[in-house]
């Protein structure tokens, strides 16, 4: 996994702050996929699962923010199914 996700030039860190205020991102670099409610593990699981989604990080970026959202659900009890 990558220690440190790249910031995206179409995205506006402050808008998913503004959004969702302050709260666990599995993609804290650009404030995307909150993993701070039940709900939000699963959406950010979705997203990040759509092609189109994952493309705009690199392999390794991925690879951690799909770990990072898979301890979010661990730690709320959340199923999800594995890739």
């Amino acid at each position: 996994m990558v220690a440190r996700i790249q910031r995206r030039d179409d995205v506006n860190p402050e808008r998913g702050e503004h959004e969702y205020g302050d709260v666990e991102f599995a993609d804290p670099v650009n404030k995307k996929y909150p993993v701070d409610t039940p709900e939000h593990v699963r959406a950010a699981w979705s997203y990040i699962n759509h092609a189109d989604n994952a493309a705009k990080y690199t392999k390794d970026e991925v690879k951690t923010i799909k770990g990072r959202i898979k301890r979010a659900a661990k730690k709320q009890g959340v199923e999800i199914q594995d890739d």
